[in-house]
């Protein structure tokens, strides 16, 4: 449990939205536990507890509230900050690595035992893999009971359940209700649309979903940024929409994304259900949903040179992924080329390599070569890598390292091992290997001193635009280097933004 009481009961008397999946309420009275702004009424404080996450909270044998929906609350920001074992393990819990690997598996990933593994996140997170990843199916299941009309078995195996029995004992005591009355409620409530139900494997199956974000979300320098950087036949923005598809463990699958005001609606189309879980968190990833932007502007606001930015844009986001590899394919393509050049560049390899995906609309035609395919291309097709012989020899060595498991790009992955691993390809240095750490990882700290467009900012704002120099001053702005990037950034070419914020929704 969580010991600082006073500061989270305060959060709880007040509702206060900000702390929502930083930790859960537990009412003992009721074996209910909650968000820190669930409307109910403020439990009395001999009859709370309060657990670092909802796995924990389940663990201890309390069950969801159906009213605040604790499960789909926003993940706790302090995972996004760390790269100790204990966030590294939950990164990959909630990117499905136990579903997929099992803790044996993951232990592996991380070069423990699995005892020594469990003891850590006993005393990290409050409760061990097993119990994070079954909160994890909990929660899709719920997601596709309440937004499907799947069969309650394609249900139980697509939230990574192994087996009917297992779902309904889960189900059950995680919500207090069988899968078929948690269904029936949702019915009473709403009006829902009801036709064939398409097979598990055919990717026609939408599923549409309300993605949490904490406030203020500065959704059009995002969008805009990933536009920029658009893949064709991968990635498609159009007005406030974004579009790409999803290479996937069992399958290929599109995700459309659109930022609403407080969250952002997710339709994902999937060739196979169990991958729904990991594409959820790949997408949280993509667009950065569980940081916590007051923190990062409170830090940023306050310095001289960025405190006018972080006032004209609060809650900008770092674009993360969906794919390691992809990220770092980019940026070595991205070397000594502007944006528009390595655009074209990528889009030439995907549609050399790709394999097709269909999808209506928006003109996504393929999914991003994994490693091994574009590794083979790199050998039996060199001319197909229109660029100087030094970066296709990176790129080369690169897929080969990462199809051979040399190397591993994901959000689990340590930092300085990352790093240390990218530096010892031929043809990736510093810059390359923060920017991959930057949006592969999630590093909010990462920082590119040399990168070109940042010392045309810093002349742009009359500071010395020299990497030296540039270091030196960022160390002002830890850990949030990389979201000072990112505004400054922002200084040639700047436009009107949408930003949501507190008082927008009022």
């Amino acid at each position: 449990m969580i010991e600082d009481f006073e500061r989270c009961y305060r959060a709880v008397q007040s509702r206060d939205a900000r702390f929502d999946g930083w930790f859960f309420t537990a009412v003992t009275s009721t074996h209910i536990y909650c968000r820190p702004s669930c409307p109910a009424i403020t439990p009395k404080r001999q009859n709370v507890r309060f657990y670092p996450t909802a796995a924990a909270a389940q663990q201890a044998g309390f069950r969801a509230c159906m009213r605040c929906r604790p499960d789909a609350a926003p993940g706790s920001p302090e995972w996004l900050g760390r790269a100790d074992v204990a966030a590294r393990a939950v990164k990959l819990v909630l990117d499905g690595i136990v579903d997929r690997e099992g803790v044996l598996g993951l232990a592996r990933r991380l070069g423990y035992s699995e005892r020594q593994l469990h003891r850590v996140l006993v005393a990290e997170v409050g409760t061990g893999a097993v119990s994070l990843a079954r909160a994890q199916r909990a929660q899709t299941a719920r997601l596709l009971l309440e937004t499907t009309e799947l069969p309650v078995a394609n249900v139980a195996f697509g939230a990574g359940f192994s087996s009917v029995r297992q779902f309904n004992d889960t189900v059950k005591e995680v919500f207090a209700r069988t899968p078929s009355e948690l269904r029936r409620t949702v019915a009473a409530r709403k009006t829902r649309h009801r036709g064939s139900t398409p097979p598990v494997g055919a990717i026609t199956q939408t599923i549409t979903l309300r993605l949490a974000y904490r406030k203020p979300f500065a959704a059009a320098p995002l969008l805009e940024f990933l536009g920029a950087r658009a893949i064709p036949g991968v990635e498609a923005v159009e007005a406030t929409t974004y579009a790409r598809s999803l290479r996937l463990d069992h399958g290929d699958g599109t995700v459309e994304m659109t930022p609403a005001d407080g969250y952002v609606d997710a339709a994902f189309s999937l060739s196979d259900l169990r991958d729904l879980t990991t594409a959820v968190a790949r997408c949280r990833h993509l667009f950065n949903l569980d940081a916590d932007p007051e923190a990062v502007d409170s830090c940023l606001g306050a310095d001289p040179i960025l405190g006018p930015l972080v006032l004209k844009v609060p809650g900008r986001r770092v674009a993360g992924s969906t794919d390691g590899f992809e990220i770092a394919v980019r940026a070595v393509v991205g070397q000594q080329v502007s944006v528009a050049g390595a655009r074209r560049i990528l889009g030439r390899l995907v549609s050399g390599v790709g394999r097709a995906v269909h999808h209506s609309g928006d003109g996504i035609t393929h999914v991003f070569p994994s490693p091994a395919e574009m590794a083979e291309l790199a050998e039996r097709r060199p001319e197909a890598f229109p660029m100087p012989a030094t970066r296709r020899h990176a790129l080369a060595a690169l897929a080969e390292a990462v199809a051979r498991e040399r190397l591993t790009i994901d959000p689990g992955s340590d930092p300085d091992e990352l790093r240390a691993g990218l530096l010892a390809l031929p043809g990736i240095g510093p810059w390359t290997a923060s920017y991959v750490a930057m949006r592969a990882l999630g590093d909010p700290d990462a920082f590119l001193p040399t990168d070109l467009g940042l010392r045309r900012a810093a002349a742009q704002i009359g500071i010395r635009e020299d990497a030296a120099s540039l270091t030196q001053l960022a160390e002002r702005w830890r850990p949030w280097r990389a979201y000072a990037l990112g505004h400054l950034w922002s200084v040639q070419g700047d436009r009107e933004r949408t930003t949501f914020t507190k008082e927008s929704a009022a």
